[in-house]
């Protein structure tokens, strides 16, 4: 059986035929020694049909096409043109070696053209990559290598273009950093707290919070100048003039040693970063708050922004969040667990990053299984209609954070829950009302612009009724005779016509006065017959009675 082997090249399709093979005896070893000598292989492999690209884009096209595994119209032309051609009913005496395994078996379906990939076929590919330049002649030494370049960089720039799973890489990015962020932010506080209680050990138990603790240190500096004049600012720092009276008589009789200007600087640089980092890290937090309500913002309503990010961020994209069953999505987190359990015949876990919803926080120790399962069955469905509507809007999250909530009553008090066919209802029918408002709400502008037109018209045809009334005050005497003179004109004419059609009236009466008296007569005769005949009707129906009885009284 015959070879042949298609390359797709960064120029075009290649198709080769594969010559002694049987020689080789299909040794993949013997191919890759023999790959490297172009005499040897050569011999083996020689080009049968070369169709190139018409542009770049059309080689961004087929490339894309290719890599996704599909056959296009043009690779199909090809194949049909280059290969034998096979009689109805009789199989293929040769096959199609392809690098793409998805490829070939679209190849197949279409075409009924035989397909393989193996180590084989793709040390065969890897030799003709080698010596693709040597097979076709046209091509000159650079020519390859930038059609490659070009090739390349589209093909990746198409890509990062089109992303299938919207825009949520930004949120898996942000959420990665929230949680170093958190992780930093903690170990340099604790550390800004360590440092400087060397000089001023009274202020960790006064000041309890990282942020404001970095914050009145770098306030107060050294704690020997510290006096009531700093009162005020550490009022607006801490909240509370009683705390900022405290820091102030602590420092005057604190325990601490005390630290050299140098030192004291360094503390005052260390504690300024903590500062700035905590603050971007609010920044990074609102950043992440506005992503989620423009890519998941029915999961953000539902579970909240960060658990919705952490769900995201473990799966992979909202993609396949959507794909996965609530059953993996509520022990997302949880593998290490599962998976020990599994193995130690343990008991598996009921909850992994859904976990940290408050739902699940305030549902009772025996009830947290069921409302894990409960939420991860929301969650589902709240990201598949994130992933797949076509407008964003948060009713739907709204709707099942109340089905959560009803969930958590009736485990807790016993009051029944609404069904879920009736909440989807009237989360759909709010969903086309805010499009109907949408939809009224839009075409206002427009209406308004024609009023105004509408108003400038009028205004237009006022001024012209205005004008007219000008020139017929001037010129109103001459036009007055002439109007007069055309009624005359007028009134003669209606007379006129008016005394001919009299005068037909009368000749035509007179003709048809005789035709009329003749009508008279006729209609007159008839209605006698019909009456004498009406008669006659009668008088034969009583005879026929007369007749009947006289038989019935014989």
């Amino acid at each position: 059986m015959a070879l042949y082997l298609l390359y797709e090249s960064a120029s075009g399709y290649a198709l080769f035929l594969a010559h002694g093979l049987d020689e080789i005896g299909q040794n993949t070893e013997a191919v890759r020694n023999s790959v490297s000598d172009l005499n040897r292989f050569g011999k083996v492999v020689q080009l049968t049909a070369f169709h190139p690209f018409e542009s770049a884009l059309d080689a961004l096209n087929q490339c894309n096409s290719v890599s996704e595994g599909l056959m296009t119209d043009e690779l199909r032309s090809f194949l049909e043109l280059n290969l034998p051609k096979v009689k109805e009913g009789k199989k293929p005496k040769f096959s199609v070696g392809v690098a793409e395994p998805k490829l070939g078996s679209h190849i197949f379906e279409a075409t009924k053209i035989p397909c393989q990939s193996n180590d084989f076929v793709l040390e065969l590919l890897r030799g003709v990559r080698l010596h693709f330049d040597r097979f076709i002649k046209d091509l000159k030494p650079g020519d390859l290598e930038k059609a490659q370049l070009g090739l390349g960089h589209s093909y990746s720039r198409a890509k990062v273009k089109f992303n299938v799973n919207r825009v949520d890489n930004m949120v898996i990015q942000a959420i990665f950093l929230l949680d170093t962020l958190d992780k930093d932010i903690n170990s340099f506080s604790m550390r800004v707290r360590e440092w400087y209680s060397w000089h001023f050990p009274e202020l960790v138990k006064i000041v309890n919070d990282n942020y404001l603790y970095a914050r009145v240190a770098k306030l107060i500096e050294d704690k020997s100048k510290l006096s009531e004049e700093h009162i005020p600012a550490m009022t607006d720092i801490l909240g509370d003039e009683d705390k900022a009276k405290e820091v102030v008589e602590a420092g005057k009789a604190s325990m601490g040693q005390d630290l050299s200007p140098v030192d004291l600087i360094n503390v005052q640089q260390f504690a300024q970063r903590v500062m700035d980092l905590s603050e971007y890290r609010k920044k990074l937090y609102d950043y992440l708050v506005t992503k989620m309500n423009d890519i998941a913002p029915n999961l953000a309503s539902l579970i909240g922004e960060v658990v919705g990010a952490r769900l995201i961020s473990h799966a992979g994209s909202l993609t396949n969040l959507a794909k996965c069953p609530s059953s993996t999505l509520q022990i997302l987190g949880a593998e290490k667990a599962l998976f020990r359990a599994l193995k130690t015949r343990g008991n598996t876990p009921k909850y992994g990053l859904i976990f940290h919803s408050s739902f699940i926080g305030r549902a009772s120790a025996r009830n947290k299984g069921r409302m894990a399962r409960y939420l991860a069955n929301k969650c589902s469905i709240a990201s598949r209609i994130d992933c797949f509507a076509e407008r964003g809007t948060t009713v739907f999250g709204e709707k099942l954070r109340e089905q959560v909530e009803e969930r958590l009553d009736f485990y807790d008090k016993g009051v029944a829950p609404r069904k879920n066919i009736d909440v989807m209802k009237s989360a759909i029918e709010s969903t086309q009302g805010r499009d109907t408002e949408m939809e009224e709400a839009q075409p206002i502008e427009p209406s308004v612009k024609k009023s105004k037109k509408k108003k400038s018209k009028a205004t237009e045809d006022d001024d012209a009724m205005a004008e007219d009334k000008l020139a017929a005050a001037t010129n109103g005497d001459a036009l007055e005779d002439a109007k007069s003179e055309k009624k005359k004109k007028k009134e003669k004419r209606k007379l006129e016509n008016e005394l001919d059609q009299a005068k037909a009236d009368e000749r035509s009466n007179g003709v048809n006065g005789v035709d009329a008296d003749q009508d008279g007569a006729a209609k007159n005769k008839k209605k006698k017959k019909s009456k004498d005949e009406v008669a006659e009707d009668a008088g034969e129906t009583k005879k026929k009675k007369k007749k009947s009885k006289s038989k019935d009284d014989e």
